[in-house]
């Protein structure tokens, strides 16, 4: 590494360190509800809540990230209290009882259900934050707890129990079925935490983590499409004649990429890491806007018009996770080129994302870069989760490059 990219990443890391504490400060200040408990994630620029019905997946993330905080930097008062005050607030609001320990959706600012959805995310976040909860404090019933979500994600995602909610699939079973690729990736990630909290289980997490990487590889990796596909048919195939069977999220795919990665340093599998990097490169090729920079939202993976009408947004998350997979496949390869895009990525989120004024990034970006107007920091889908986790994480990925 030259003397120049050693100063940049220096310069680089400075900046994350100090992003990383004014976001956090930004959630703790605004969206903690001290009287009814929990993260409100609604919030517009200044920080000021503009809905207080509450996202259950944001509960869990929320204690996930500050657990996660206190994993990597030491145990802060408050970040323990925020992430066992959603936590709490899980427990007793957010779990549906007659539908088999299933997890709302949304809930009312007191916890009253609101919605309830068929994908079993909700409970994959409940899961890795009483895991990493338990990881810092011990507490044997958080891990209990993580250990009963996982197995009901596992029996979903596997079609080993019928769903308690009666939901059953998006479209009807009989004319169209398939397979998506978040259920693998996202089981991926918890398989990761859930390893490193609960060695004792490890021989369980590698099987199933190998059933996970064995179905994004030779299902959904499509190299001589050039992409990596959201959804695939039964037996595992494409089904290009129709948009939903061609979509491509290139920021989903480049958060699977390091997912992957980090299970094949697990492995010693250089054959795994080397498809993760293709994974990467392909999203990032097709995905980056060059008229404007930044990333696409959806792409088509024959070139043809996207369904959804957000396709050419910019949204923070697949920036978020550029930064985190440029950066560890640059640490695990010494490759100049996924050093460019960390650097060429984190210029787009300075100038675009991050507001100065105020703390946090802007969550939607237009396809120009200019924010949705009214410009908002948080919705039931953002909250402190994807920017505090790519500062953190890279944050720590760079100082193990700088070496310092």
């Amino acid at each position: 590494m030259t003397a120049d990219n050693t100063a940049r990443l220096i310069e680089a890391r400075a900046w994350i360190r100090d992003q990383l504490d004014t976001c956090t400060a930004f959630w703790l200040e605004h969206g903690m509800d001290p009287v009814n408990g929990g993260v409100y994630t609604c919030l517009d620029r200044t920080g000021a809540v503009y809905s207080t019905d509450k996202s259950v997946w944001m509960q869990g993330r929320c204690a996930w990230t500050f657990s996660y905080l206190c994993h990597l930097y030491g145990t802060r008062p408050e970040w323990l209290e925020a992430a066992k005050s959603c936590l709490d607030f899980l427990e007793d609001h957010c779990i549906n009882h007659e539908a088999g320990g299933r997890l709302y959706f949304t809930v009312t600012a007191e916890g009253a259900p609101l919605r309830q959805r068929r994908y079993c995310f909700s409970e994959g976040f409940y899961c890795i934050a009483n895991a990493e909860y338990y990881g810092v404090t011990g507490e044997e019933e958080h891990l209990a707890r993580a250990r009963r979500a996982y197995q009901l994600v596992y029996d979903l995602n596997n079609g080993l129990i019928e769903d308690p909610t009666g939901l059953g699939p998006k479209t009807i079973a009989e004319t169209r079925a398939g397979r998506a690729l978040g259920d693998p990736m996202i089981f991926l990630n918890i398989i990761g935490i859930m390893r490193r909290v609960d060695p004792a289980n490890a021989e369980e997490y590698d099987r199933h983590a190998r059933e996970c990487t064995d179905r994004i590889v030779n299902e959904h990796y499509r190299p001589e499409l050039g992409c990596t596909l959201e959804s695939v048919n039964l037996d595992g195939e494409p089904e290009l004649w129709y948009t939903a069977g061609r979509v491509v999220n290139p920021g989903h795919d480049i958060e699977c990429s390091w997912f992957m990665m980090d299970e094949a340093n697990y492995r010693g599998d250089a054959e795994l890491h080397a498809t993760a990097e293709a994974i990467f490169r392909l999203a990032i090729e097709a995905g980056w806007d060059e008229e404007f920079g930044g990333l696409l939202y959806f792409i088509d993976a024959k070139g043809l018009p996207p369904e959804a009408y957000e396709h050419d947004m910019k949204l923070w998350w697949p920036h978020n996770e550029i930064m985190i997979a440029s950066s560890k496949a640059y640490r695990d390869t010494g490759d100049a080129y996924y050093l460019d895009w960390f650097f060429r990525t984190l210029d787009y989120c300075k100038e675009h994302f991050a507001d100065p004024e105020y703390g946090e990034w802007y969550g939607y970006l237009r396809r120009d870069g200019r924010p949705t107007m009214p410009p908002t920091k948080g919705s039931t889908f953002k909250g402190p989760f994807h920017v505090p986790r790519a500062l953190c994480m890279t944050e720590r990925i760079l100082t193990e490059i700088i070496g310092d």
